[in-house]
């Protein structure tokens, strides 16, 4: 390992007095991608230390699960560590990569996990005693797994794009302008999609209704 490349960056500038100004400056998101590419695990440290609280609270947001927000910042610093070179700077900065990375790992995660509750859910309902009330309680519960699995499935038909503006909006609460700034695109665009995945949904579901009734 190259001692140098660790050090940050320095600026020299000279005063009245002629004598050079050492000036320390932080390493850039160049630097610091730079770094990684050569294998510098130092550098991971130091983007650790600079955006791990903010990939972390992201996925506490999302989540609301401690394990889970762990989970996703580990995934999210690995995945860093081991692929490097996707990190395109032309189109945003480290932080917004890493945003952007967090947002959509942590809300990967929130499916796993409520896929498993749903499975784990319609096991005990299957095992409940069977009575004239449970038997009602199992209709009721099946009913609004189906429904939810319906429209998970259909959400995933949808462009990546208005799928996450709907989830923000929708599963998480989110205004339209926090949709927008969390997904860093104008309040306009947030809007715009929000609309044409509702109206996708409200086409298939008339669709899948139709075709039932067939």
């Amino acid at each position: 390992m190259v001692v140098e490349h660790m050090l940050p960056a320095m600026e020299v500038s000279t005063g009245f007095s002629g004598v050079a100004d050492v000036v320390m400056q932080p390493a850039t998101d160049a630097m610091l991608v730079a770094r990684l590419v050569a294998g510098d695990d130092s550098a991971l440290g130091l983007i650790y230390d600079r955006f791990g609280s903010l990939v972390f609270g992201l996925a506490r947001s999302i989540s609301h699960d401690e394990q889970i927000s762990r989970e996703v910042s580990q995934d999210v610093f690995t995945h860093l560590w081991e692929f490097p070179d996707r990190v395109d700077l032309s189109r945003g900065s480290l932080k917004s990569y890493l945003a952007t990375l967090a947002h959509r790992r942590a809300v990967d995660a929130v499916r796993r996990s409520e896929r498993h509750t749903r499975t784990e859910d319609r096991v005990r309902a299957q095992s409940a005693p069977v009575t004239a009330a449970s038997d009602v309680a199992v209709l009721d519960a099946t009913a609004r797994v189906w429904q939810a699995e319906r429209l998970t499935a259909l959400m995933d038909l949808l462009p990546a794009d208005q799928r996450e503006a709907l989830r923000l909006a929708y599963f998480e609460g989110c205004t339209y302008r926090q949709v927008a700034s969390q997904l860093g695109i104008p309040e306009g665009t947030a809007k715009s999609r929000l609309r044409l995945a509702l109206a996708r949904l409200r086409d298939q579901l008339a669709r899948d209704d139709r075709w039932a009734w067939t």
